[in-house]
């Protein structure tokens, strides 16, 4: 069997790695395609050296543009390598345009397709992520669904039981391979931070980030939520939000400790070592969920519904009193919960399942 990884993003990196160390532990040929959807080579170097990955086989140069551009040209292009080595599945990650795109070209070419961490639903049709999801489940042969929900909704949707795997997500597998690797300690002093004495925050959605109003909202919230918290928000700032800050001239107090985008070695400690964490991210609520650190998520919906079930996280969008209200009921005490994500075998429950 010949597998071929297609991923574009950090998230992608992160969670197709555990899957990539499986084929190499029994022994499975496999190759990679990367499309470097996402803004920084240089940072995606920097995932694949961390996580001790060998660097993709094919760089497809996309870089970001318009949903219809990005696509169209990661369809023409993968389809080119896929033409020329053809695998006998591919797999795919997640809901990004680089997984729509490598899910049609092998569909297309009559190569089948493996989704990980299928079945997700934020019933949100204005995310372009909700509709990646939607049509790659359902033009995929295997669909690896992290949860038993993921599943029931896969058969909700008619896709036949026999393509439907649980296996958990292989984000846990990640968390729990690389946080044993990194020295805490000095991750905390090289960026003057106190383990529990700040706030850790990732925010770059459309709906956050796109319109001067709404990145206003909410820069106001985070700045009256420091004060009222009396704790630094850490913000690890997306390219997006840092252009649009500048764009709207919006300026950020002395409140936030602005950082550019970091390893993920070094974010899997911050991340830990939070007092909260605040995002919009998707794959960010899971590691959360997994390291133990409350998520408060500055969106109305989520696609990871598990993480509010266990208490893991809560829904503020741009609500305050929600964000307050949330943090102080995670302040009052310790809360634990019980991961529903995997229990970090994911990636070899996969890969022997295609076997």
């Amino acid at each position: 069997m010949k597998i071929c990884f297609v991923l574009g993003t950090r998230p992608e990196i992160i969670k197709m790695a555990p899957l990539i160390r499986a084929c190499e532990n029994n022994k499975v040929n496999y190759f990679v395609i990367h499309t470097n959807q996402h803004y920084s080579e240089n940072m995606d170097k920097v995932f694949f050296e961390e996580l001790k990955l060998k660097p993709a086989k094919y760089n497809l140069s996309v870089g970001s543009g318009s949903h219809g551009k990005q696509t169209g040209l990661m369809l023409e292009r993968i389809e080119t390598v896929l033409e020329k080595e053809p695998p006998d599945v591919v797999l795919v990650e997640g809901d990004t345009n680089t997984v729509l795109a490598g899910a049609l070209a092998a569909a297309k070419l009559h190569i089948k397709v493996g989704h990980v961490e299928a079945g997700l639903r934020s019933y949100d049709r204005d995310m372009p992520e909700e509709i990646n999801r939607i049509m790659t489940d359902h033009i995929s042969d295997y669909l690896f669904c992290p949860t038993d929900l993921e599943a029931k909704i896969c058969y909700k949707e008619g896709i036949e039981k026999s393509k439907v795997f649980v296996t958990g997500n292989s984000v846990v597998d990640a968390v729990l391979q690389n946080i044993k690797l990194v020295n805490k300690q000095k991750v905390l002093t090289r960026f003057c931070l106190k383990e529990k004495e700040y706030v850790y925050l990732t925010m770059h959605r459309p709906s956050n980030v796109d319109t001067k109003e709404a990145l206003s909202k909410q820069i106001k919230n985070l700045e009256k939520f420091s004060k009222e918290s009396n704790l630094k928000i850490f913000f690890t700032i997306h390219p997006r939000t840092k252009g649009n800050l500048e764009k709207y001239g919006i300026k950020l107090s002395n409140n936030f400790i602005i950082s550019e985008p970091i390893g993920y070695l070094d974010g899997l400690v911050l991340m830990q070592s939070a007092k909260v964490i605040l995002t919009d991210s998707g794959g960010i609520q899971e590691e959360a969920c997994t390291l133990g650190t409350p998520c408060l998520v500055l969106r109305e919906n989520t696609e990871r519904p598990q993480a509010i079930d266990v208490g893991a996280a809560k829904l503020v969008g741009f609500d305050y009193n929600k964000l307050i209200k949330g943090y102080n009921f995670y302040n009052k005490k310790q809360k634990s919960w019980k991961n529903p994500f995997g229990d970090g075998k994911t990636g070899e429950k996969i890969i022997k399942s295609l076997l």
